[in-house]
């Protein structure tokens, strides 16, 4: 739920008003939209495993659920790879931080829902 929350403040700390400025208004607009239902589904999905872990973990369709949530989180660990230039944080000394935390923060997540699924 907190990565959720880290994404109202994107528009701030990555200066969206000045950066953004000479996209087309659908281009800013997207990027605005789609950071907004980012958050919200990951706000949606740490509710969902506060407020269900028991059903998540004992039923059939819980367990689907998992899955689904390994996928993304999975699908979020290589596009950090693969999706974003390494120039963004080598030899960046916060950046790298950032993303090895974040790094295996994707791996964790990745792993623990995977490893619900494969219980069953």
């Amino acid at each position: 739920m907190v990565l959720a929350l880290i994404h109202s403040i994107f528009p701030k700390y990555f200066k969206w008003k000045q950066e953004l400025h000479s996209l087309s208004i659908i281009n800013r607009q997207l990027m605005y939209v789609h950071s907004f239902f980012i958050g919200f589904v990951l706000l949606l999905m740490g509710l969902l495993c506060l407020t269900s872990a028991t059903e998540l973990i004992e039923t059939s369709l819980g367990r689907r659920i998992c899955l689904g949530i390994g996928i993304f989180w999975t699908t979020r660990l290589i596009v950090q790879f693969f999706g974003y230039s390494a120039k963004i944080w080598k030899g960046k000394t916060f950046e790298t931080a950032v993303h090895v935390a974040f790094s295996i923060l994707w791996a964790y997540f990745s792993l623990v829902f995977c490893l619900v699924y494969l219980a069953w």
